[in-house]
């Protein structure tokens, strides 16, 4: 498989994972935001791997200053890093400078996957392939998950990654099913659930939030602890927007909706549009957003 088909492949494979089921034209358009981020940061990634593949061809090892370098081959948070097949890093416009010089083969992420190990297996049978792991976004001061290129020069990978701080619709989805049986199974056990740090319900920018439908009042938030036992039918959005009192008038005539607003996403730490998906379980609305920019 050539570069232009791996790049073009494995953009479609990053793009599908931000793919929902369909669910109205509000999910179909959350969805194409969600889809056109993931796009342009992949296409960046792309574009500057290719960039120091090039200048790699033409100068070897000679071209390690230039990824070294704070400026050069550095775009955002995107930068280049060099790995030798011994599994020693060799230079690093990021993060991993620190690493430089080092064996790092048998290095594991928060996650513990062996991510460089990963990368020297693939590449002993391709040239050019994809890997997933957790790394620090030094924009963001946090482990995210990043979606990394790499592409093999001799006895050197070359590799330039993206950050994904955003969930993706379908983990959303998920994460919204999960809350919904722990309610229906145990309401006490899961509302203290949700409200904990390590409860298992808090991944990255998703988080589920329970109003009482009785009153209107929260009764579990992942990320503010400070909103339980207020009142949700005064909280509005940045644009005004009284979006708990939206999405309890939504479920007098069904038992699911969706809503479109703008909120703080706990991990960029900026306000960004938000699409909830909700269902009523009992006398409880269950919500889990993801963010769209």
């Amino acid at each position: 498989m050539n570069w232009g088909t791996m790049v073009r492949a494995a953009a479609l494979v990053a793009l599908s994972t931000m793919l929902p089921a369909a669910h109205g034209e509000e999910s179909a358009a959350a969805t194409t935001a969600a889809k056109e981020a993931a796009a342009s940061d992949a296409l960046r990634a792309q574009a500057l791997l290719a960039r120091a593949v090039t200048l790699y061809k033409e100068l070897g090892d000679g071209a390690f200053a230039a990824f070294n370098s704070p400026t050069d081959f550095v775009d955002a948070e995107l930068y280049v890093y060099v790995l030798g097949t011994d599994g020693v890093m060799l230079a690093s416009g990021g993060s991993s400078a620190a690493l430089i010089g080092r064996k790092v083969k048998n290095m594991r992420d928060a996650f513990g996957t062996p991510f460089f190990w990963d990368m020297l297996e693939k590449a002993n049978t391709s040239d050019t392939g994809v890997v997933e792991y957790r790394w620090l976004n030094r924009l963001h001061h946090k482990p995210e998950r990043k979606i990394t290129y790499f592409q093999k020069v001799g006895e050197r990978l070359l590799a330039v990654g993206y950050y994904i701080p955003r969930a993706s619709p379908e983990q959303a989805g998920a994460m919204l099913e999960r809350a919904v049986t722990a309610v229906k199974s145990d309401p006490e056990k899961a509302l203290a659930a949700f409200n904990d740090l390590n409860g298992g319900f808090i991944e990255d920018d998703l988080y589920v939030f329970v109003v009482g439908l009785d009153d209107g009042k929260f009764r579990a938030h992942g990320v503010s602890s400070r909103l339980i036992g207020t009142d949700g039918y005064a909280l509005l959005d940045p644009n005004g927007k009284p979006i708990i009192r939206q999405m309890v008038d939504a479920l007098k005539e069904k038992d699911r909706g969706e809503l479109d607003y703008a909120w703080r996403n706990p991990v960029t730490r900026k306000v960004e549009n938000k699409h909830t998906q909700f269902r009523k379980v009992g006398d409880f609305l269950v919500g889990v957003g993801y963010y769209t920019r």
